[in-house]
């Protein structure tokens, strides 16, 4: 749900027929909503360095916490303890675990220590209101991590080396104000950063550590070069890289001329996501991108021939290694499909032996569940929308009641994928659309900077125009079309409303901006060095504000007649509180219905299984009132 685009190479998204409707199946059984948004099984496997030891996410206390068993099997035990919130994510140090926390979802996450036996718990990244981030995990080093964090100034982030048992920390550097990002090469030395003035970003690069950092390259913020990793000799640097061209591409770039010499992976249609690689055999494995669904280039013979042994094994799902020890001989490989969660394995890459470890969900029934197919259709002023339409499964693709989903972001997209909300909404009867509207990423730069100060207006004629599609093919009932979404998602709900009253029959804003003028002024610390490049996308607070205004759902909610559901955590520090605040007051001095839901322990979204309940609960009851179902 981020709201600014990352500084990564953009995920990406190729052109997609609509599939054609299989022949009916018997209606799906009605699945509980709560299986749907329960807390899985067991999440998050990972092999020790070492390979000594399994671990994995499992509920305690209705929060998911750590647990960790011999990897040769034994009895698991539990090594965390969080009981405020789940664990937003960890991994291994030697024989202790590290994870991380935030607040009551404030996003301020702090790096936690703790050795096997639960004990020795140590705040790494100690202070309120600081937010930390792991730059280099150091898998040679079994005692220290490279963090940064916003302690000393909360618009910036500094680097230290910190061990993890004792909680010492080293400066490495400070942020002169500027840097954005931080990167170390293969021996742990912080050797590269990004800064930006607002809207020009450079890259910065030393040879060694002790050197001061020198700028050697600045291209505008809607140029991408990023940095991935550097090349096994430390010497160049592999990148993700549009210049010059609209779809990114892997390359290897030189500091030393600041060009990108060797190309190693493009593909025609999209952008680049992730490179591959073993740490082990210092080689490069794969290159992934997406078109209707993720998909990698082999780079590496013995990746490939691992890949298609395993595949062999997993038929008709999607495989991925998400986890493996130093030897790069045990592996961790999950399976996926857009209806379910999926299993996960541990591979034996000597012997072959593929052995069952988990079931994520093992209470959603898969042949229940609905499938997810692409479509595309044409925008008003002629721009291919790739998206998805997922139909209840054993219901004829005709008239029927819809729920619009546009994505988070904005420059973000939706791929192929379990979808627990996409599942859960197509159980009760209704299709679910999605579509990639203009700015979202992976379809390169012109796509991307088509959605420029183009909120309310061209990108939510896309929306629009999706949902006039699906009635003209005769999918969607027009009197039943409902939208929901998240963050941005939740400002398209609102403006659907707003902008073209006439469409929907009811509306869900999660967490979705209403008002741009007092979002951009409300926008963390740390998006601070961002606010000229956000401005340069959304519309300048000052320059554009009547354009900003003009685009704001709650300037308009006299227009609103559909009924309207928001949900919002007090805590969120993205989409500030007030952003919903402002659309209820509104709403409700019209005499207009709107139900409004607020979680005080809650941020950018509701990670508390309880709250997940109340809401899509709420939204359940909305729905089936105002669109049936």
């Amino acid at each position: 749900m981020s709201l600014v685009k990352s500084l990564a190479a953009a995920v990406a998204v190729a052109a997609a027929a609509l599939a054609p409707v299989p022949a009916l199946s018997a209606p799906a059984k009605t699945v509980p909503m709560r299986d749907f948004f329960r807390n899985p099984e067991q999440a998050a496997h990972q092999i020790s360095p070492d390979g000594k030891y399994l671990s994995w996410l499992a509920p305690w206390e209705r929060r998911l916490n750590v647990y960790v068993r011999p990897f040769a099997g034994g009895e698991a035990k539990r090594v965390t303890a969080e009981t405020a919130r789940d664990l937003a994510g960890y991994g291994w140090k030697g024989e202790r675990i590290i994870y991380a926390k935030d607040f009551g979802g404030d996003e301020n996450f702090h790096v936690v220590s703790v050795d096997l036996s639960g004990g020795d718990l140590k705040d790494l990244t100690p202070g309120e209101k600081v937010k930390a981030n792991v730059v280099d995990i150091l898998e040679d080093d079994p005692d220290h991590v490279i963090l940064s964090h916003n302690r000393r100034d909360a618009r910036v982030f500094d680097v230290f080396r910190v061990n993890v048992k004792t909680g010492e920390e080293k400066l490495i550097a400070q942020n002169p104000g500027n840097i954005t990002g931080w990167m170390t090469d293969h021996d742990g030395k912080l050797r590269v950063a990004l800064t930006t003035d607002g809207v020009n970003q450079s890259l910065l690069y030393r040879e060694r550590e002790e050197d001061p950092f020198k700028s050697i390259l600045t291209t505008n913020f809607r140029e991408t070069l990023f940095p991935l990793l550097f090349t096994f000799d430390n010497k160049r640097l592999y990148v993700a890289s549009n210049r010059g061209r609209d779809k990114a591409a892997f390359f290897v770039f030189d500091p030393a001329t600041a060009k990108e010499t060797e190309l190693v992976f493009e593909h025609s249609d999209v952008d680049v996501s992730q490179l591959g690689w073993s740490r082990k055999r210092k080689v490069l494995t794969t290159a992934n991108y997406t078109t209707w669904k993720d998909e990698r280039k082999f780079l590496d013979k013995e990746t490939e021939e691992m890949f298609a042994a395993v595949q062999a094994k997993l038929p008709g799902y999607e495989i991925s290694f998400v986890s493996r020890n130093r030897a790069e001989d045990k592996y961790i490989v999950a399976t996926t499909s857009d209806r379910t969660r999926g299993k996960r394995y541990v591979f034996d890459k000597a012997t072959g032996k593929l052995d069952f470890l988990a079931d994520i969900s093992p209470w959603l029934p898969e042949q229940e569940l609905a499938e997810m197919k692409p479509v595309k259709y044409t925008s008003r002023d002629g721009l291919t929308i790739h998206g998805y339409l997922t139909l209840p499964r054993g219901v004829a693709a005709k008239n029927l009641p819809v729920v619009v989903n546009p994505h988070g972001g904005p420059w973000y997209r939706d791929s192929w994928r379990f979808n627990p909300e996409v599942q859960f909404l197509a159980n009760r009867g209704y299709a679910v659309f999605q579509m990639n509207f203009r700015g979202s990423t992976g379809y390169g730069r012109k796509f991307w900077e088509a959605s420029f100060k183009q909120w309310g207006r061209a990108m939510q004629d896309d929306v629009t125009d999706g949902v006039q599609w699906l009635v003209k093919e005769g999918i969607a009932d027009p009197k039943r079309v409902a939208i929901y979404g998240g963050s941005y998602g939740g400002y398209t709900t609102l403006a659907g409303l707003a902008f073209t009253p006439d469409l929907y029959a009811a509306g869900v804003d999660y967490v979705g901006v209403s008002n741009l003028l007092t979002f951009l002024k409300a926008i963390p610390p740390y998006w601070k060095p961002y606010l000229e490049m956000l401005q340069e996308m959304v519309g300048h607070m000052e320059k554009d504000e009547a354009m900003l205004k003009a685009a704001s759902p709650v300037f308009h909610a006299d227009r609103i007649k559909a009924p309207l559901l928001i949900a919002q955590g007090a805590k969120d520090p993205r989409v500030v509180k007030s952003e919903s605040d402002q659309m209820v007051e509104a709403m409700r001095k019209r005499g207009v219905e709107v139900e409004y839901l607020v979680k005080d322990n809650e941020g950018h979204g509701f990670r508390n299984e309880e709250n997940r309940f109340e809401f899509y609960e709420a939204m359940e009851r909305f729905l089936k009132k105002h669109i049936g179902g």
